[in-house]
C-alpha cells in the first residue's frame, strides 16, 4: 500500500499502520535529517496559511527544505485573490497546477476538503477552524509513543477547551484508535461536542460516562474531569461499573496530561466573559496521580500552563514541537512519494469505516454551524450541501465538510406520498414514523414553514 498523491484532511483518512508507517520513517529521518536533501528534490510545496501559525508553518517549510525541496508562500488571505471574492476551489486548482501538494490551514471548518476536492494534488490539512488539525495529532502520538512506548490501554488526559481545540478533536479519534482511555477535563462551558462524543462511540467502540457538575459528584482536588471513554479493549467496561467514581480511575495514574490553552478568536461574546480553568503549575503536578504523567501542549500556551512547568523533566511540549519536523518529513516525503512506507496493520488495531448512507434530496437543507465552509456566500454558489445520515433514532444528518452533527426538527418519507398531494404530510423527528423512513426516502425540514412550503401537511405527530 502507498500513500502516494493521497491527501490527509482528517486522522481517519490514515490507517493505524499507515500512521505507524510514518512514524517508522520519522525515526530513520530524525537520525540522519542533513542526508534526506534528494528525497523531494525539484518538488513544490504550496504553503497557504489563512490564520497564524508558528510552529505547524515553520516545521512544515522547515520539513520541505530538509527533503530538498522548494516552498511557494501566503501568509495573509487579504493578499490573495480570495479577497476579491475567489471561491476556494478556483483557488485550489489554480495553486494545484502550480505545486505537487498542497499544505493549508483556514478559518472555515471543511476548507482543506474543498482544496482536497479541487486541487488535484495532495493536500494536507494544517487546521481548518475548529475542527481537524491532524499532523499535530501525528505529533501527540509520536510523543507518547516515544516516552510510553505504546499507546493501547493508557490513561490520557485532555485539559482545558475541549470545544474548540481542533488538536482535541482529532486526538480524540486517534487516540481511540490505538485503544487508549481518556479522561475528559474541560474547562467548564467548554465541554466536548456532542457530536464528537456520538462518533466516537457510535464508530470506535466503547463507551463514554459523563459526569456533570449539576450531578452533584466531583472528582478529587482540583481536577476537573467530568467524563471518561473506556476503550472496547479494556478489562473493564462502565457497563457493569454503574456508577462509577471517576476517583478510581485517577487512583492508578494518568499517564499523559494534554493541556490546551482557551481558542479565544473562537468564542461567542458570551463564552469570552467566562472564567478561566485551573493552571497546570509545580503545585497541581504534585498530586500522586501526576508522579509519572507526562505533560504535553500543541502551544501556544497562554496561562493555562505555568512556565516553572518547563523545568520538570515530566515536561514534554517543547520535544513535542521539535517532533514536528521528522512528522512531517516523513509524511511529506510518503504523500510527493520520495519514499515508500511498509504499512503493517496490526491485529487488534482499531480503523473504523462505516459507510453511512448520504442524504439526497431535491429540497435541500443547509448545515447549521456558521463556519462550516459550505454555508460561506462564496462557496455557496458551487458547493451543494451534503449530508451522511448517522442514525435514524433519532434522525441525525452530520455535515461531509465540517462533521458538524445536527438533529433535524421535522421529516417526511418521498415513499408515503408518492405524488399523491393528500398524502404529503411531515411529523416530527422524534416520532415513532420517523423511524420506519427508509435513509433513500428522507425528507428533512428544520421549520414547519419549511414543510408546508413545499406542501406538506402537518400529520398527527408533527
Amino acid at each position: 500500500m502507498t500513500l502516494a498523491k493521497r491527501s490527509l484532511v482528517t486522522i481517519d483518512d490514515l490507517s493505524n499502520g499507515e500512521i505507524e508507517a510514518v512514524f517508522s520513517l520519522a525515526d530513520e529521518m530524525a537520525g540522519a535529517v542533513d542526508k534526506q536533501t534528494d528525497v523531494c528534490k525539484g518538488k513544490i510545496m504550496a504553503s497557504l496559511f489563512f490564520e497564524p501559525s508558528t510552529r505547524t508553518r515553520l516545521s512544515f517549510e522547515a520539513a520541505m527544505h530538509r527533503l530538498g525541496g522548494n516552498i511557494i508562500s501566503v501568509v495573509d488571505a487579504k493578499a490573495t485573490s480570495l479577497a476579491k471574492g475567489e471561491s476556494i476551489a478556483d483557488m485550489a486548482r489554480i495553486v494545484g497546477s502550480y505545486a505537487d501538494i498542497i499544505v493549508i490551514r483556514h478559518p472555515w471548518e471543511g476548507a482543506a476538503k474543498v482544496v482536497a476536492d479541487y486541487a488535484g494534488v495532495p493536500v494536507i490539512n494544517a487546521g481548518d477552524g475548529g475542527h481537524q488539525h491532524p499532523t499535530q495529532t501525528l505529533c501527540d502520538l509520536y510523543t507518547i509513543k516515544k516516552e510510553r512506548q505504546t499507546i493501547k490501554g493508557l490513561k490520557i488526559a485532555l485539559w482545558g477547551d475541549l470545544k474548540y481545540g481542533r488538536t482535541i478533536h482529532s486526538l480524540i479519534f486517534a487516540l481511540a484508535k490505538f485503544g487508549a482511555n481518556i479522561l475528559f477535563c474541560p474547562t467548564p462551558g467548554l465541554e466536548v461536542p456532542q457530536n464528537i462524543i456520538k462518533k466516537l462511540v457510535t464508530e470506535y467502540g466503547g463507551e463514554v460516562e459523563i459526569q456533570r457538575a449539576s450531578d452533584g459528584k466531583k472528582t478529587a482536588g482540583a481536577f476537573p474531569m467530568d467524563a471518561i471513554y473506556i476503550t472496547p479493549s479494556s478489562p473493564h467496561q462502565l457497563a457493569m461499573m454503574p456508577g462509577i467514581n471517576f476517583d478510581v480511575e485517577l487512583k492508578t495514574g494518568v499517564d499523559a496530561l494534554y493541556v490546551t490553552r482557551p481558542q479565544k478568536e473562537r468564542f461567542t461574546d458570551e463564552e469570552g466573559q467566562m472564567e478561566s480553568g485551573p493552571i497546570v503549575n509545580k503545585k497541581f503536578l504534585e498530586g500522586k496521580e501526576f508522579k509519572k504523567t507526562i505533560v504535553m501542549h500543541p502551544l501556544p500556551r497562554v496561562d493555562e500552563l505555568a512556565y516553572e512547568v518547563d523545568a520538570d523533566p515530566r515536561s514534554m511540549y517543547f520535544k513535542q514541537a521539535a517532533w514536528g519536523v521528522p512528522i512531517r518529513m516523513a509524511l511529506l516525503s510518503l504523500l510527493l512519494g520520495g519514499r515508500e512506507g511498509t504499512v503493517r496493520e496490526e491485529p487488534g488495531f482499531f480503523a473504523p469505516r462505516v459507510d453511512y448512507p448520504v442524504y439526497r434530496h431535491d429540497h435541500e437543507i443547509t448545515c447549521p454551524n456558521p463556519v462550516c465552509v459550505s454555508v460561506q456566500e462564496s462557496e455557496t454558489k458551487y458547493l451543494k450541501p451534503e449530508f451522511k445520515i448517522v442514525s435514524l433514532e433519532p434522525v441525525t444528518l452530520r455535515c461531509v465538510y465540517c462533521e458538524h452533527g445536527f438533529e433535524p426538527k421535522f421529516v417526511a418519507s418521498s415513499e408515503w406520498h408518492s405524488g399523491r398531494l393528500d398524502a404529503r404530510q411531515y411529523h416530527s423527528a422524534d416520532s415513532h414514523l420517523a423511524k420506519k423512513i427508509k435513509p433513500e426516502n428522507l425528507i428533512i425540514f428544520n421549520t414547519e414553514a419549511e414543510a408546508e412550503a413545499q406542501g406538506f401537511k402537518p400529520s398527527h405527530y408533527a
